[in-house]
């Protein structure tokens, strides 16, 4: 209950079967598109009869990559440079344009340090895929957020507000 008015509210994840386990051994995507550790979360509000969804999707940067385990703290993302990226690439969008619809992608890695390459890597193929579905926005939440200053979300807020009205 909100001022009064009852509603009622549902959360639920859904992880998928595919590419799923423990970060830093899984990363990336497969052939067939399949982001590493995919899990769907879906707010639905119920209100007076009426029903609304919201659905949003995290994965792991969907090109290849992998990250392994090693004595160092974060060990060091490796891009495969032996594979062609966007066959991979375009189906995941692909396969995200015609279950969800428009994608507007927020990229909250380091844009910095060992991280960097991701960034600059995930911000290049988006471009070169030319889809007028899909938007990327880089936020580099650790140098904004850092110190506990979470009123620095507010930035990432405003560059989202017109897609978030969509």
């Amino acid at each position: 209950s909100i001022n009064g008015k009852c509603f009622d509210w549902l959360l639920v994840s859904r992880r998928s079967c595919f590419r799923a386990g423990v970060r830093y051994y899984v990363r990336g995507i497969d052939s067939e598109g399949h982001a590493a550790n995919f899990v769907e979360t879906e707010q639905i509000v119920h209100y007076k009869g009426s029903k609304a969804s919201f659905v949003q999707t995290r994965g792991s940067i969907p090109f290849f990559w992998s990250q392994r385990p090693n004595l160092k703290y974060k060990p060091k993302p490796q891009i495969s440079k032996s594979v062609n990226h966007m066959d991979g690439f375009q189906r995941h969008f692909d396969s995200q344009i015609i279950s969800y619809g428009k994608q507007v992608i927020v990229n909250l890695v380091n844009q910095k340090g060992s991280e960097k390459p991701l960034e600059q890597t995930f911000a290049k193929m988006v471009n070169s895929m030319a889809n007028g579905m899909v938007r990327y926005v880089a936020f580099d939440f650790h140098k904004e957020c850092s110190r506990m200053r979470w009123d620095r979300l507010q930035i990432l807020l405003d560059q989202l507000a017109e897609q978030q009205d969509e």
